[in-house]
């Protein structure tokens, strides 16, 4: 768990850590009873839920930053709720609502898990092995490849979409991440792909 935690919070999250892999979206909801709500025309926070107020600053303008650039009226979270207020309710309803925050995103990482494959070894029916003397100059010449075992890394994160005026969940994804490299790079392909989400659902300007 705490090996989880400290991908999690490199991740999301950290200055320097974790995409060589893929990021993908494996599921999404949207809320049937909420109608059609444009985010595009509401004053959007984004926030990433990170006690550390240094990791949370970077990546909340990163997220800000991508829907901004899809016409959404976005900004970072930090810079109208401090860090030390995040926790207590009441302050954070009120710094909001003095700020005119009618939306928000919410990231959150949830987990981590490694996955191991079997790559098999190397060997071949054609073109060698059908002539005794064609397998013959092979056989003496190829170097045997074994097989081994390797693993992935997988992080996991929810993005949120929330109604403030409303109270609501609008919108909900499970993204993943796999093996992780460049924490600047994760951080900005994980935002281009929730906007591409949001997008889909209706929630986005196209």
């Amino acid at each position: 768990m705490k090996r989880c935690l400290l991908m999690i919070g490199a991740l999301l999250l950290g200055p320097s850590l974790a995409s060589a892999g893929s990021t993908k979206f494996i599921g999404t909801w949207k809320n049937p009873n909420i109608g059609v709500i444009d985010i595009s025309a509401q004053k959007v926070a984004t926030f990433v839920m990170n006690p550390d107020e240094g990791i949370r600053m970077g990546r909340e303008e990163t997220l800000a930053t991508e829907m901004r650039q899809r016409g959404t009226d976005t900004v970072a979270g930090y810079t109208v709720l401090p860090g030390p207020l995040a926790k207590d309710q009441e302050k954070a309803k009120a710094f909001l609502q003095k700020a005119g925050i009618t939306g928000a995103v919410i990231i959150r990482g949830i987990g981590q898990r490694e996955e191991i494959y079997y790559v098999p070894d190397m060997w071949y029916t054609t073109p060698y092995y059908p002539t005794f003397w064609g397998y013959w100059n092979y056989g003496w010449s190829a170097v045997y490849s074994p097989g081994y075992v390797e693993s992935d890394t997988i992080v996991s994160f929810d993005v949120l979409v929330y109604s403030i005026e409303k109270d609501t969940l609008i919108w909900a994804g499970r993204c993943e991440i796999t093996n992780p490299k460049d924490v600047r790079k994760v951080a900005k392909e994980l935002a281009e792909q929730a906007a591409k989400q949001m997008r889909k659902a209706g929630l986005l300007k196209k």
